[in-house]
């Protein structure tokens, strides 16, 4: 087994898999899918880099020249793949449509491509339908190899790291803001190599489970959500929730504080192979319910992670797919009352007896003297 992040049968397997969906060639713009397969972090830009995977044939990376030593450098520079560089006067678009068969009939364009150049590419192209390469990209980067949860537990070490650093940050008088420049700072400090989001929701703003740190003072005996997440040097990112108070908590945040704990330790202990999505959803959904806050529970209990914070597959009611080793994804069940509010969220890889959790800190409330 491989123990590389970005290994060369990758290649091989997203043409197999283009192959069988019936497909003439993929086209990969700059995003997930291409560091996906080629390990290189390409820069958006209006001038087109695209690798083409043709199901029959070599696979080809179109640069434009000037970003040809960064694609050399990269992984892909280590790949065997044919790299092409295009002048500023030449016409991508036109390049690799003569690189092609004449008589395509299907070609994937990658999800995050932008929709100036899935046009270009379809006049190129005229006899070609497009569809979406998520249809074939999804069910390779659902489960992650040995590597891949390597990375992921590095992401998580990360991220523990600077939750246990959170503490230090709070106190009453300090700005919701204040606390999120300090965190973002530690999640640079700790490893990361970027800031993905930090939210720091005091009091009623905890109650918005995507609130952005504001101006807002915390005062004592408030709760704060804290939920942190970054992208590491390797790509993968890292994403977890955690639940302060700055001094004794209020009685009623409590109650449902400890039906939160409950709820999330039932829905990790729910995954395991052959264990559909909506049933780990339901295993933390039913205990708020029956707890009374049925309510306060309003997003899904999770999402995908890897080369992006959000991806496929989603904790959510209506997913009937069965999890497969290898698959990692959020468990963060939240109750969100309007006072305040509460989350935690661990991110979990399937196993083949069970699941592994990617992060270890504590997932009691933390009371800050």
């Amino acid at each position: 087994m491989t123990t590389e992040l970005y290994p060369r049968e990758r290649l091989g397997r997203v043409r197999e898999a283009a192959g069988r969906a019936g497909l003439g060639a993929l086209l990969l713009t700059p995003g997930p899918d291409l560091r996906y397969v080629t390990g290189y972090d390409a820069m958006q830009l209006e001038r087109l880099t695209c690798l083409v995977v043709p199901v029959s044939g070599e696979a080809f990376l179109v640069v434009p020249r000037l970003e040809l030593p960064a694609a050399q450098e990269s992984p892909a520079g280590r790949l065997g793949v044919e790299l092409v560089p295009w002048d500023e006067t030449d016409d991508p678009f036109a390049l690799v449509a003569r690189r092609l068969p004449r008589d395509l009939e299907r070609v994937a364009v990658a999800d995050r491509m932008w929709a100036s150049m899935a046009l270009r590419f379809r006049a190129a192209l005229p006899g070609a339908e497009q569809v979406a390469a998520g249809t074939v990209m999804r069910e390779l980067r659902m489960r992650k190899s040995a590597a891949e949860v390597a990375a992921l537990l590095e992401a998580g070490a990360a991220i523990d790291r600077v939750h246990r650093r959170v503490p230090g940050f709070l106190r009453p008088g300090r700005t919701e803001r204040e606390v999120a420049r300090d965190i973002a700072d530690a999640i640079i400090a700790e490893g990361h190599a970027v800031v993905d989001f930090v939210i720091v929701g005091s009091g009623p703003n905890g109650a918005n489970p995507h609130a952005e740190p504001t101006d807002r003072v915390i005062h004592p005996g408030e709760p704060v959500v804290v939920d942190i997440g970054g992208t590491m040097p390797s790509g993968y990112c890292s994403d977890s929730t955690r639940n302060y108070c700055v001094g004794p908590a209020p009685d009623d945040y409590l109650a449902y504080y400890e039906v939160l704990r409950e709820a999330q330790e039932a829905s990790c202990q729910a995954v395991r192979p052959g264990v559909t999505p909506e049933e780990v959803d339901a295993a933390a959904r039913d205990i708020i319910a029956a707890a009374g806050y049925g309510e306060h529970f309003f997003h899904r209990t999770g999402h995908g992670i890897g080369l992006e914070s959000h991806e496929e597959p989603y904790i959510v009611a209506g997913n009937t797919e069965p999890l497969e080793p290898g698959m990692a994804f959020s468990v963060e069940p939240g109750i969100y009352p309007g006072a305040h509010g509460a989350r935690i969220e661990d991110i979990v890889v399937c196993t083949e007896t069970g699941f592994e959790r990617m992060n270890l800190t504590v997932r009691e409330l933390t009371i800050v003297q």
